[in-house]
């Protein structure tokens, strides 16, 4: 890695992707290449038992950009603020490594330079097109009907691509006390209590392998989350 800082940084947090995270951190490598980005790939890995780990500690040694960290705990969350806490580049994008949409990423970037800090790539807003099974698609209207409740959130969707300039989103991403599931949430919905420019533009969204981690598990967890953010939220903001 050059001394050299970059200046788009990449952050996507994996989970026992060992089936595909070799090919999409390959194939993504090679669109920044095109692209002449100067960029960094932090995979942030947390917790994986199926030789995600071994994978990513392979590809740190072939591709000279992408930086490989690894936590014990299977904490999505906290995976994700750890890589942007550790980006170094003036833009930060948070991808997902079933996505990788440079698409996203430079209809983002005029935004952030008409003044947007923080851009959120939306699955639910008019415009978008998202292909994934309808029980997932209820669910996030789901989910953004629970946070309008319990924050007073007013976008259409929080969690998934996200593109921002590091200088403003630094304080806002310490600032944030929830891990897991809804870290993701509270950045977005911080941001805009904060008084950052938050914006969000449509996406298409063709996943290329169904979830890592079962979605009525998450039920009860999210349900938690849900309470502690609503919580903070409101006291904090009120």
């Amino acid at each position: 890695m050059s001394d050299t800082l970059p200046d788009y940084s990449i952050v996507i947090p994996v989970y026992n992707e060992a089936k595909i995270v070799r090919a999409a951190a390959i194939e993504l490598a090679h669109k920044l290449d095109a692209l002449s980005w100067n960029y960094e790939l932090l995979l942030a890995e947390n917790g994986s038992k199926d030789g995600t780990q071994e994978i990513l500690a392979q590809l740190a040694k072939e591709l000279p950009r992408l930086i490989a960290l690894h936590g014990d705990e299977p904490n999505y969350g906290k995976a994700l603020k750890r890589g942007i806490l550790e980006a170094r580049g003036r833009i930060v994008i948070c991808d997902e490594i079933d996505l990788c949409d440079t698409n996203f990423y430079l209809r983002a970037l005029p935004q952030l330079e008409a003044g947007a800090d923080l851009v959120v790539g939306s699955k639910a807003m008019r415009g978008a097109n998202d292909a994934r099974p309808l029980l997932r698609r209820v669910a996030t209207r789901v989910m953004t009907l629970l946070l309008r409740l319990a924050t007073g959130f007013k976008g259409t969707d929080t969690h998934g691509l996200k593109a921002f300039k590091r200088e403003r989103m630094l304080e806002v991403t310490n600032a944030c006390v929830i891990d897991r599931d809804l870290f993701a949430s509270e950045l977005v919905i911080r941001a805009s209590r904060m008084g950052r420019d938050v914006r969000e533009i449509p996406i298409e969204l063709n996943e290329k392998r169904p979830p890592s981690i079962h979605l009525f598990r998450r039920v009860p967890r999210v349900l938690r989350g849900l309470f502690k953010l609503g919580w903070t939220i409101r006291i904090r903001y009120r």
